[in-house]
């Protein structure tokens, strides 16, 4: 499985054609506590750089983008009963959505875990 990132702080793990989608630790971390997180619908398509979710913390609201196109497998139900889950592992268990990669391609034009922490060392 390989993690990719994008300027926006959105990751996705790669594994075959599937993407798991969420915000990076940094992203969580900008937010605050997380209060309410949207995610999509099974099946919705979404192109690159779609808006595909909507988290909501204490401080301000925030779109969460499609890092590669595809179709929506499932929403993470668990953060609509508890979006903190985002707060406590951003990078893990408060993933957003899983989605079939219609062209896997895509990931190319993302950054790696070591170029992600170098651009995020220059915020």
């Amino acid at each position: 499985m390989s993690r990719y990132f994008t300027e926006d702080h959105e990751w996705v793990d790669v594994d075959g054609d599937i993407g798991t989608v969420g915000i990076s630790e940094y992203a969580q971390g900008q937010l605050g506590d997380i209060v309410f997180v949207d995610v999509p619908e099974d099946g919705k398509q979404l192109s690159k750089g779609d808006e595909a979710a909507v988290v909501e913390s204490v401080k301000a609201a925030s779109d969460v983008y499609s890092p590669v196109s595809g179709n929506v497998l499932e929403g993470n139900a668990a953060l609509v009963d508890d979006p903190s889950l985002v707060n406590s592992d951003a990078e893990g268990e408060g993933w957003f959505f899983k989605i079939t990669l219609s062209d896997p391609s895509e990931v190319e034009e993302l950054m790696d875990e070591t170029a992600y922490e170098a651009f995020v060392a220059k915020l």
